[in-house]
């Protein structure tokens, strides 16, 4: 497999999971190991090129140019476990480069003016970025040592955090560095172009990575950034190489940009389709909805898409766009009656009051409800709307479980790795504040709320107060009432209500008067069944997506695995 042929089949993996960042590591691991551009017998052996930076480097100490550099064991004979092509060697950083050290290790004077003081940030997109620079006094910088202060053609080599990201300075501009950031000094016999791009490759990130510290913050020492491995071709090798990554380098480019033009457009058509469904004209929506659903499967290829699609379709069940309407059905206003008689019992039998909704003034419904619909409040679709007990429970190794907002942030309730409290405090709790199965937790503080849940479970347990309990009356399809708490006019509703910044948090009574469309009993089952069709279609959407970008997965690495075998094993699999 040569480059040529992955590039040519590329059209079949372009839209893999992260495809072009490993497509540029590919062309990278290609430079590094020989197999970008054909060798020259003719070329000088790196063997040579070595012995000759070694000459002129110690002439660079004699004449007191540079000083000498720490000893770093000879690597051309030692068992590293690299094979490279005939006139490459292997050597180490420190062999190629007059100097590698880091930034001046005490903190700098500051000043409002005068020569930039850069840190990781201002290098980690890997491009020299003085924008909103610290600056440090000329006389700091002038007091540095020469090989501490960057001139244009070294490399820079991040050390810290975001560790191993390599950027050459490119003009004059005088600047200094913090010490997270590794200073190289080329020799002036090998190209600093070659040596940054191998220094870019996975060969030399995962070497930094097996001699980095700290757990936290990362960090790569001088002494293993000097050892660092790095093959090296002959000199004009190394420039036919850079030429060559670079060409590659700006065709990824290419098609990382054509990649975005076509999600670009296809994020457009698909926004397009959803919003005339979520804003709907009666006279086309049946037509819109016929060509959402045939075009979205071939514009859809990331899951929040699908995810968005999910939210349109809820959206459309609670605004009545979902199934046509029944004028036999019987109308909202008289099931609205016979819940408020169920309300009522519940409250006498529990003893507990009811919650009064507040009137619905008409400049405030957020649309006009379809014919035998009714406006109301979640309260009075709830035989009650509370949250767990207020107080801190105790704890226990043993009793029952009590649930945070972590175990039902999934739409399901999860007793996994749950608390316990001693089945006496869980009897203590009034009725009506412990979940039963068919109510419907909802979670109403931190990052995750506006969640709802249905108890599936039939068992006891409780629920901190950080979850809203909701019980449901008889009188309503369950199944609706979830569609209605997972919408979108829910969750606006919520969105708008909550107070707090770090902790978003739901106060009770507006989660009660949150505003609900009620459809006639039958029409809910139709919308619930509507919706559960199209949930399924999400769901084979989202399988066929997961699927396609293993498959493209796949392909990548088998292309890649293959362009990476070694010539003699293709020419022997050629020959079989």
């Amino acid at each position: 497999m040569s480059a040529e042929r992955l590039l040519a089949q590329y059209e079949k993996i372009a839209d893999a999971p992260d495809a072009i960042a490993q497509l540029r590591r590919f062309v990278l691991d290609l430079a590094v190991r020989g197999k970008l551009v054909p060798q020259d017998p003719y070329d000088e052996p790196a063997s040579e090129l070595l012995k000759r930076i070694a000459k002129e480097n110690g002439r660079l100490v004699t004449t007191g140019e540079i000083k000498k550099a720490s000893v770093v064991a000879d690597l051309t004979v030692s068992n590293h476990g690299l094979s490279t092509p005939n006139g490459w060697v292997i050597t180490n950083i420190q062999s190629v480069f007059e100097s590698v050290t880091d930034g001046d290790h005490l903190p700098p004077p500051k000043a409002d003016a005068g020569i930039p003081f850069l840190v990781i940030g201002n290098v980690r997109s890997q491009r020299i970025d003085f924008a909103g620079s610290r600056f440090v006094p000329s006389e700091y910088y002038e007091a540095l040592d020469a090989i501490r202060r960057p001139k244009k053609g070294d490399p820079l080599y991040t050390l810290v955090g975001s560790y191993g990201i390599p950027v050459i300075v490119r003009d004059d501009r005088p600047f200094c560095v913090q010490r997270h950031i590794g200073i190289l000094r080329p020799s002036r016999l090998v190209d600093v172009i070659f040596f940054a791009r191998a220094m870019e490759s996975q060969l030399a990130f995962d070497q930094a990575t097996a001699c980095a510290t700290g757990i936290a913050q990362k960090t790569v020492p001088l002494s293993g950034l000097r050892k660092l491995l790095i093959p090296l071709p002959p000199l004009a090798e190394q420039l036919r190489i850079a030429a060559k990554v670079d060409e590659l380098m700006s065709l990824c480019d290419r098609l990382e940009a054509a990649r975005g033009s076509r999600e670009a457009v296809r994020d457009r058509l698909a926004a397009a389709s959803l919003a005339r469904l979520n804003a709907p004209d009666p006279e086309t929506f049946q037509a819109d909805a016929r060509f959402a659903l045939d075009v979205l499967p071939a514009l859809t290829t990331r899951p929040d898409q699908i995810e968005y699609l999910r939210q349109t379709i809820l959206n459309l069940a609670v605004r009545g766009k979902l199934v046509p309407q029944d004028p036999n059905d019987e109308p909202a206003s008289e099931l609205l009656r016979r819940i408020a008689k169920e309300i009522a019992a519940y409250g006498k039998a529990n003893r507990i009051g009811q919650s009064n909704a507040e009137p619905i003034p008409a400049d405030d419904l957020p649309f006009s409800a379809p014919h035998g619909w009714q406006w109301t409040r979640l309260c009075a679709l709830f035989k009650v709307i509370t949250d767990g007990d207020h107080q801190p429970p105790p704890r226990a190794d043993e009793g029952v479980a009590f649930l945070t907002i972590g175990n039902i942030t999934t739409g399901r309730l999860d007793f996994s790795g749950c608390r316990l409290v001693p089945e006496s405090y869980f009897k203590s709790l009034a009725a009506y504040r412990t979940p039963a199965k068919g109510d419907i937790l909802y979670t109403v503080v931190g990052a995750t709320y506006g969640r709802p849940a249905v108890v599936d479970a039939d068992r006891g347990f409780c629920v901190q107060r950080h979850i809203a309990i909701l019980k449901p009356v008889e009188t309503m399809s369950l199944r609706f009432l979830v569609t209605l708490l997972a919408s979108p006019l829910i969750y606006d509703q919520a969105t708008r209500s909550t107070t707090g910044t770090a902790q978003p948090t739901i106060a009770l009574r507006p989660l009660r008067n949150f505003l609900a469309p009620l459809p006639p009993l039958a029409e809910q089952r139709r919308i619930v069944a509507k919706v559960d069709a199209l949930m399924a279609l999400c769901d084979r959407l989202e399988a066929s997506l997961t699927a396609t970008a293993a498959t493209r997965r796949r392909l990548l690495d088998a292309l890649l695995a293959e362009a990476l075998a070694p010539v003699a094993d293709r020419a022997m699999e050629a020959a079989e």
